[in-house]
């Protein structure tokens, strides 16, 4: 099929390079001259495991007379060249929240408006991007105004995990597609024809909430064992193991019950907050998801008071943030626990030295308003000299294979705060470290 994709971000760069792998001709389309530039010679502006490698497989090269060849891929900051000639598009621009916990529109309003104008035949505009129900027919009443002509809008929400993208669109576990004709139905249903996984079809407000529920709910279950985990370290229970004996219970499964600093990233915070919004918005306080917002947020509270104790005080302590990004294996650091710890800690007036291996510093900095300066290291043991205690945010392997007796040596204190759990407890207790965790 001839694909157009608008946005060029996680989902959108992802979605149209597995497309195209697919077999599919596929354009990315973006405003961000820059970015397009940058991908049109092979560079990939985020880190994604396996997707440089499978963008290089593809031929990028534009065929003659604008046409791509299938199973080809192309990035143009031209709206025309991506929407003119393609049957299926896909709108997967970011959906930023506001202060107030609304979803910002801004920029799928944005991309209906460009599909409006250069629309000029008929097509299925699926929309990719994470958005509050009604946004679909909203969307639509946008690119009326511009194309009077026939077309079909479709959500088809995105169910991909950072770090394991390429795998999760490869062999999905379901694929929701909400449509309001058979036309566009049985269009987007031939594009997925060859996944062998469920398929629901659906109305679109139907679709749309699924991938609001279905975050929420994952967002509770970690919520709920980090609850849990609190209640273990009163009684003398283990969180791991406790974990470890609900998950075989079919019923519960045993993802997302690892405790430690909760959730983060670009999903989980922003459509835990925009689904609670859309109850308040329709007159209904969802009571469990305020308490499930409440409880991210005091666990990493409660990980620099751990800190804080064994320390006696934070005043003019250096303390040593091994992980930046929300979870390993990418260099996403939005809604990072990592961000709450190091702005508590600053407030306490100690100092920071942090390290991630995929990170870049700068943007880091950049992005968020730190009170003092942060001291950044490109090795690991590096960051730890001088240190009175080390804190585990983020479980890259790297870490859970470092050389303890070596963080020992080169640590001021043989202090570890463990917020991911990495570590066996009577490993590192042997080893002579105080040894902080969650739940254990």
């Amino acid at each position: 099929m001839k694909i157009a994709i608008i946005g060029t971000g996680y989902v959108g760069l992802v979605t149209g390079v597995c497309l195209a792998d697919l077999g599919n001709s596929v354009v990315c389309y973006d405003i961000d001259k820059e970015k397009i530039k940058r991908l049109q010679v092979g560079k990939i502006p985020i880190y994604e495991p396996g997707l440089k490698k499978l963008l290089e497989s593809l031929d990028s090269s534009k065929q003659k007379k604008g046409r791509i060849k299938p199973g080809k891929i192309i990035f143009t900051d031209d709206p025309k060249t991506a929407i003119e000639k393609s049957k299926l598009i896909f709108i997967a621009v970011g959906t930023p929240q506001k202060r107030n916990g609304e979803v910002d529109l801004s920029f799928a309003k944005s991309a209906a408006q460009t599909i409006g104008k250069f629309l000029n035949n008929y097509a299925v505009v699926v929309n990719k991007s994470t958005v509050p129900v009604g946004t679909g027919k909203l969307v639509k009443k946008i690119i009326s105004k511009k194309y009077h002509g026939d077309f079909d809008i479709v959500s088809n929400p995105e169910f991909l995990k950072e770090g394991s993208a390429i795998e999760d669109f490869a062999n999905p576990e379901r694929i929701i597609i909400g449509a309001e004709s058979q036309k566009a139905r049985k269009i987007i249903n031939r594009l997925y024809q060859s996944f062998n996984c469920p398929i629901l079809n659906t109305s679109l407000e139907t679709a749309e909430m699924i991938k609001y529920a279905s975050n929420a709910f994952l967002a509770t279950k970690i919520s709920f064992i980090n609850e849990i985990a609190n209640v273990c370290e009163r009684v003398d229970a283990d969180v791991k193991e406790v974990a470890t004996g609900m998950g075989l219970d079919s019923r519960i499964g045993k993802s997302f019950l690892e405790a430690g600093l909760g959730y983060g990233g670009s999903c989980f915070p922003k459509d835990i907050k925009a689904l609670h919004n859309i109850a308040l918005s329709n007159n209904y306080r969802f009571k469990l998801l305020k308490s499930v917002i409440q409880v991210n947020n005091d666990q990493r509270k409660l990980l620099v008071e751990k800190t804080k104790r064994i320390l006696k005080n934070l005043n003019d302590k250096k303390i040593c943030l091994w992980g930046l990004a929300f979870k390993p294996d990418t260099d996403d650091f939005r809604e990072s626990a990592a961000i709450d710890l190091i702005r508590l800690f600053q407030k306490e007036n100690a100092r920071i030295n942090a390290y991630d291996p995929q990170i870049n510093y700068e943007e880091f900095v950049n992005r968020n308003n730190f009170k003092n300066k942060i001291n950044f290291y490109s090795d690991k043991y590096t960051a730890l000299k001088n240190c009175d205690a080390l804190v585990i945010t983020t479980e890259w392997n790297e870490f859970k294979k470092a050389d303890l007796k070596k963080v020992k040596k080169i640590l001021k204190k043989p202090v570890v705060v463990d917020g991911r759990n990495i570590y066996n407890l009577e490993k590192v207790k042997k080893l002579g470290f105080k040894y902080l965790n969650i739940g254990r």
